[in-house]
């Protein structure tokens, strides 16, 4: 049996330390790990997985002892310049930034929908946007079975998504600290504004979930509209999700192909006050869908609620389901 060898770039940042956590309950056959991080962080030591290690500096040379896979939990600038230095070396680097994920020599791999396109990787695979994969699942399998026309999307993201300084601006309860992250207080606030805006009036964030879901669902021209919205919640994403299709449906088949769906957990029940939401969703790799409805006002169209944990399925245990894949596919 092969043992692999992984690095982890940007080990200590929100995401590296939940990619860490993800990997001490998936105990995977992995025989030697290596954290890298920036200058500023290098030399602090982690526990993982019952050893403490020190974490490097990330370098050109970083990578000169060889691995098998290295997850990018780091910059765009980050992974711009080393995940090529990486992939030069024989390294298959699975990227959490949004650098490479619109290029077209690159995957942008959602693995419950599209995992067949990670055999086109010349050693770079993009992890998507997190808004854009816990969408995917649902739509992938409302679009198999009916084929969806146009999406209008929704998005109540969490505090974390945006990183550690926007935590503490969210603990920022009485305004009395200067803002880290955020241009207005986010405690008891909502802001339409997550990334920069763009001229078209939507903002990079909005743009992204449009461009994203049209290259993961191979769909090209698919009419997509997007409005995304940080709220005071300190973990997992909210979304509104409007989809018309091309055709009908009945409502119970429509549910059962929700239900069957890898990963997703229907959770729709109106009389009991159940449906998804961001507390129960947090800690968990699953997709939550629910408020499930028809849109009345299209011949064929529903409304849905999808809730995820943007630190786990949203960025570090998609990418580690990357990576798992491709480990059971070698061994």
């Amino acid at each position: 049996m092969k043992h692999f060898k992984i690095a982890i770039v940007g080990a200590t940042g929100l995401v590296g330390k939940t990619i860490l956590q993800v990997l001490e309950e998936k105990k995977l056959p992995i025989e030697s790990y290596t954290l890298f991080a920036s200058s500023n962080s290098a030399g602090k030591k982690i526990s993982f997985l019952g050893k403490e290690y020190i974490v490097q500096e990330l370098t050109e040379n970083s990578f000169d002892s060889g691995f098998d896979f290295a997850l990018f939990a780091t910059t765009n600038e980050n992974a711009k310049k080393y995940a090529p230095i990486a992939a030069s070396k024989g390294t298959v680097v699975i990227d959490n930034s949004s650098y490479f994920r619109l290029d077209t020599d690159v995957p942008l791999i959602v693995p419950e929908v599209n995992f067949e396109d990670c055999y086109n990787n010349k050693g770079i695979i993009a992890n998507p946007n997190c808004s854009t994969i816990q969408a995917m699942l649902p739509l992938k399998a409302l679009d198999d079975k009916y084929i969806i026309k146009r999406v209008v999307y929704s998005t109540y993201q969490a505090v974390s998504g945006a990183g550690k300084e926007a935590l503490e601006d969210l603990s920022n309860i009485d305004n009395s600290k200067p803002l880290k992250k955020f241009p207005y207080p986010i405690y008891n606030n909502c802001l339409p504004h997550i990334d920069k805006f763009l001229e078209n009036g939507y903002t990079k964030e909005e743009m992204k979930m449009i461009n994203e879901t049209r290259k993961i669902l191979h769909h090209p021209n698919l009419r997509i509209t997007a409005t995304t919205v940080r709220v005071p919640v300190s973990n997992s994403h909210a979304e509104s999700i409007n989809i018309e299709f091309e055709e009908t449906f009945e409502m119970e088949d429509l549910l059962d192909t929700l239900r069957k769906f890898p990963n997703i957990v229907l959770v729709d029940d109106i009389h009991n006050n159940l449906y998804p939401m961001p507390i129960n969703a947090t800690g968990h790799d699953e997709v939550f869908v629910g408020r499930i409805r028809r849109d009345e006002s299209v011949v064929s169209g529903v409304n849905i609620w999808v809730v995820a944990d943007n630190l786990r399925k949203g960025a570090a245990s998609n990418a580690i389901q990357i990576m798992e894949r491709l480990i059971l596919e070698e061994k």
